[in-house]
């Protein structure tokens, strides 16, 4: 007889000319949660232990096994997994026949067919929910009471799930004392509330026992069996191999029966799902689930019209296990693992379309429609958004109508869309990549630092609150519904959706309360790239570092590495590649370039807290400068980018007093906490520089939104929106006072430079309001409202609007007013147009040049 189990997928993909990875393996009862997490961890802390040889007595496994199922050590016997206990059984007490109800697992019957011990096979009938017989059992063994009696009992029966009822076979354990019974309790673990039939007590009960299945690590084989005596357990003992377990088993076994967290978690699991699952197919006109309490469902297909559903099932990637080796079954059945939800419903979403004989569609389960990838990082800055960007602008060109997503953003450059809404810069300009019009929805979370513990919480472009960074991480779970929901909006209206993580997904102290990284990931169904700066160093390390530290289901999402800013020869990475490659079982797709003077906007202030981003290059002698303070809260930084492409201007990061002496103007930009900006302006001595440099006449001074604020005679905050302190003096610069309030305004804005009339775009974003007296209006609305003041004799300006020097012409005409105060010959004409156009169509030439976009376009199924 052919020995048949499921799992069998090298052969499947063969037989199905498909990838063994595109397949869905239903067909081998697997824990759908993976193996526990501290797996890899265990394997790489104890590889030196494989220079020697496994302990013969498997010490630590069976105190581990004798103190979790509170018996005597003596009486557990650790197998190389439970197949090897199974083939030894029959060749031990004195056996001369074996009684096994079936259908039943087959090696039952090939173990004792082995030993030479004749079987007897007692039908178990479908008509009876193919329940156990007992009493057809105890007539069977009174039958031949001379003869010494093996009964093999599944608890959980395989492949039906049924199980039996301990007191009834007790009764029957009791009956016949000369007999044995082997209760195979391979799949127990999964049921909830199980009772072992350890703890029946009878001196003729042997349970076997897996660690394979429930921990998810079928290839890694531990199993053992619980014997009612040590004389039992040492005749077992003596017919294995003296090294029968390995050492890794043996240590995992140990932590295995220690870890009552994944115990929990998975039992739980299993029962809720098995439940929807049952419930689910028990719908499907023309099929039958049969109840059982196993991780897995036997399925009866009522038609005989699709007897080749497993190969039509395979079509679709998807791997059952067919039953027709089993005894008492036939090929209208089948038998399916019980996987996560995402897959249970592609399975269920197959089968109504084979046996309603509908044309295959192409997702199920209610996916979304759209192809999507995630591009995550090894860290904070390694080029995530600018390669979502690049991804966009490449899809855009093939004509793909495609978007981005960003399921939480951290960062103080925030944008108000045209609908008043607040949302993270990058993924505007990841939109504007897509030529789509910006939409909370593309970052349904985003988070602005107000404090080094704290931010502001925008909820689907609104804020809802200040949080505590301990607490938010805690709470942030219950937004996961509101992030997938706008996801699910996005993937149902465009053809594709390029993901961006956030951060890594190795920061294990976080991943538990993820919403960005993985988990959404799992919830799109997204294949990942992992993108790492090689200019930082160390990005192979990263890479491997990363993949060491992510479970199971996460590192299977990755389908390959993206190498970003890489200056020299790529041929001398080739070593270091394959290296990554063995290591990880991951492809390098890509080496993108250090790409100088890009021209897009930075995410957050990494790069600018980094001096990276402006103030790179002092400009010629003729140029004026302007010194950009550099706050703690810094927010809104890349309303100054234009000036860091002018050929006139040298722009000058402020991080000290002494940093803006001799400057021409200096901008005070926003801020998320302008009470604590503010007071550190004072406490560096920057304010009172400032002051000095604005009395000279010979500096401009302007104050964007907070910096507007700090330049003020007074800040009160009496909802205590920033701060507690209250009332606190500003710089007095500006005849202005500013009261901080809970309400928020949000919106785009056009206006106008009243001593100019140039006309410009922007948006505002603050919760001050501002009341002057002893100013002139600067910049105004077309309602009438003066968003922006100067003072009467000095050139100090204040706004709320950002993105004033967006504008060509009113930025030109601001540089040359400071070059005629410098006595220089204003230039009278536009030298830079500020337009990421250009930039994004150069960004995706190169990306795309250096990346192998044929394989992801195959990865995203485009």
């Amino acid at each position: 007889m052919e020995r048949v189990h499921g799992g069998n997928l090298r052969e499947l993909a063969s037989a199905a000319a498909l990838r063994k990875e595109a397949l869905v393996d239903f067909s081998a009862n697997i824990n759908p949660l993976g193996p526990p997490v501290w797996l890899r961890q265990m394997v790489n802390r104890n590889l030196d232990a494989l220079s020697a040889y496994p302990d013969p007595r498997c010490s630590i496994f069976i105190r581990a096994a004798a103190s979790f199922h509170d018996v005597p050590p003596e009486n557990i016997v650790p197998g190389n997994g439970a197949s090897e206990i199974i083939f030894a059984l029959p060749n031990l007490y004195g056996i001369e026949r074996a009684l096994i109800p079936v259908p039943t697992y087959g090696d039952y019957q090939h173990s004792c067919k082995a030993a030479g011990v004749p079987v007897e096979l007692l039908p178990l009938p479908a008509r009876h929910s193919f329940a156990l017989d007992y009493d057809e059992i105890d007539a069977s063994l009174a039958h031949k009471p001379g003869v010494k009696t093996a009964v093999w009992i599944g608890q959980p029966n395989n492949p039906t799930g049924k199980t039996f009822d301990s007191d009834r076979l007790s009764v029957l354990c009791k009956k016949h004392d000369k007999c044995i019974f082997i209760i195979d309790e391979s799949f127990a673990d999964f049921m909830e509330g199980h009772i072992s039939a350890i703890h029946l007590e009878h001196p003729n009960v042997v349970v076997i026992r897996s660690l394979t299945k429930f921990y998810g690590v079928p290839g890694l084989r531990a199993g053992y069996a619980v014997c009612p005596s040590a004389a039992m357990s040492q005749a077992l003992r003596d017919t294995l191999p003296t090294w029968s377990v390995n050492t890794l088993a043996q240590i995992f076994a140990e932590k295995a029966f220690g870890d009552a967290d994944y115990q929990t978690r998975s039992r739980d699991f299993m029962t809720g799902e098995r439940r929807r699952f049952s419930s689910n197919l028990s719908k499907i006109p023309g099929l039958t689930a049969i109840s059982g309490e196993a991780n897995y469902l036997l399925l009866k297909i009522g038609s005989k019209s699709h007897p080749n559903i497993a190969e039509q099932l395979l079509d679709d990637g998807l791997v059952v296990r067919t039953c027709d080796d089993f005894d008492g079954l036939g090929p209208d059945y089948i038998r399916v693992a019980i996987r996560s939800e995402l897959d249970n419903d592609r399975l269920y979403s197959s089968l109504v379309r084979i046996l309603s004989g509908t044309p295959r569609i192409r997702s199920g389960g209610g996916a979304p429609k759209a192809a999507r990838i995630m591009v995550q990082g090894t860290a904070s800055n390694a080029g995530k958004s600018i390669l979502t960007a690049a991804l966009c602008r490449i899809l855009l060109g093939e004509g793909v109508r495609v978007a981005p997503f960003k399921a939480q953003n951290m960062s103080l450059n925030s944008y108000v869309t045209a609908d008043g809404g607040e949302m993270g810069r990058a993924q505007v300009v990841q939109a504007q990549a897509c030529h789509i019009a910006p939409d909370v929805r593309m970052n349904p979370v985003l988070l602005k630092p107000s404090s080094s513990t704290g931010s502001q919480v925008i909820l689907r472009g609104k804020p809802v609150g200040f949080m505590e960074a301990k607490k938010y991480q805690t709470d942030k779970t219950e937004l996961f519904g509101q992030v997938t929901a706008c996801f699910d909006d996005l993937a149902a209206e465009y053809d594709a959706i390029v993901m961006e993580g956030a951060g890594s997904p190795g920061e294990v102290n976080l991943k538990r309360y993820d919403i960005v990284n993985m988990r959404m990931a799992a919830h799109a169904r997204a294949p990942v790239l992992l993108v790492g700066d090689i200019d930082r160093g160390g990005v192979f390390a990263a890479f491997i570092g990363t993949m060491d530290v992510l479970d199971e289901w996460e590192r299977q999402l990755i389908k390959g590495f993206v190498i970003n800013k890489f200056r020299g020869d790529p041929d001398l990475l080739e070593s270091a590649i394959s290296y990554t490659c063995e290591y990880t079982g991951k492809p390098t797709l890509g080496i993108v370039p250090m790409i100088q003077d890009l021209g897009i906007p930075d995410e957050d202030s990494v790069s600018f807290k980094m001096g990276q981003t402006l103030g790179e290059e002092k400009k010629p002698s003729g140029s004026v400068s302007i010194a950009l303070i550099d706050l703690p809260h810094i927010s809104n930084f890349t309303d100054f980018d234009p000036f860091k492409h002018e050929p006139d201007v040298d722009l000058i990061i402020a991080r000290k007093a002494e940093d803006i002496d001799g400057c021409d103007a200096i901008i005070i930009p926003g801020s998320k906490n302008v009470f604590t900006d503010l007071k550190y302006l004072n406490e560096k001595g920057i304010g009172r520089r400032i002051a000095l440099a604005a009395e000279s006449e010979e500096c401009c001074v302007i104050g964007v939104c907070g910096g507007y604020q700090m330049l003020g005679r007074s800040l009160a905050d009496p909802q205590n929106v920033e701060s507690t302190d209250g009332m606190v003096d500003g710089l007095g610069l500006l005849t202005v006072d500013t009261v901080l309030g809970k309400g928020k305004i949000l919106e785009q804005t056009s206006a106008k430079d009243i001593s100019t009339g140039l006309e410009l775009q922007g948006y505002e974003i603050h919760h001050g309001r501002t009341v002057f007296s002893g100013v002139k209006p600067w910049i105004e609305r077309p309602d009438g409202e003066v968003i922006g003041v100067s003072h009467p004799e000095l050139c100090i300006h204040g706004t709320y609007l950002h993105g004033l020097f967006d504008a060509d012409r009113f930025r030109r005409w601001f540089i040359d007013s400071l070059r005629a105060t410098k006595g220089m010959e204003p230039i009278g004409k536009v030298l830079y147009t500020h337009d990421v156009e250009p930039s994004l169509d150069r960004l995706a030439r190169i990306v795309k040049e250096h990346v192998d976009f044929d394989t992801i376009r195959t990865i995203m199924g485009l």
